[in-house]
């Protein structure tokens, strides 16, 4: 009898492993979807490009229909929504 308890223990044993392998490769597929569907954003050149086009603006050297659609493209890849 304390075979057979030991050998259910092993089965349940092995098969929680299983289950934690099968959540870890589910996880790993997920993240690297994720990577691959979302590109790095710079947000430093983004930042930077927005504050020239921003200056450039104030100066007079922007329309505003350029300046907006210019900002909300920017916005747009930084995911900011710039509609506010």
């Amino acid at each position: 009898m304390a075979r057979g308890r030991e050998g259910m223990a092993k089965r349940e044993r092995e098969r929680v492993r299983q289950e934690r392998q099968e959540a870890k490769r589910l996880k790993k597929e997920t993240l690297a979807a994720e990577e691959e569907s979302s590109p790095d954003v710079d947000e430093g050149r983004l930042m930077e490009e927005f504050r020239l086009l921003s200056e450039r603006h104030a100066a007079g050297n922007v329309s505003e229909m350029t300046y907006e659609t210019e900002r909300r493209r920017i916005f747009d890849e930084l995911g900011i929504d710039g509609d506010h």
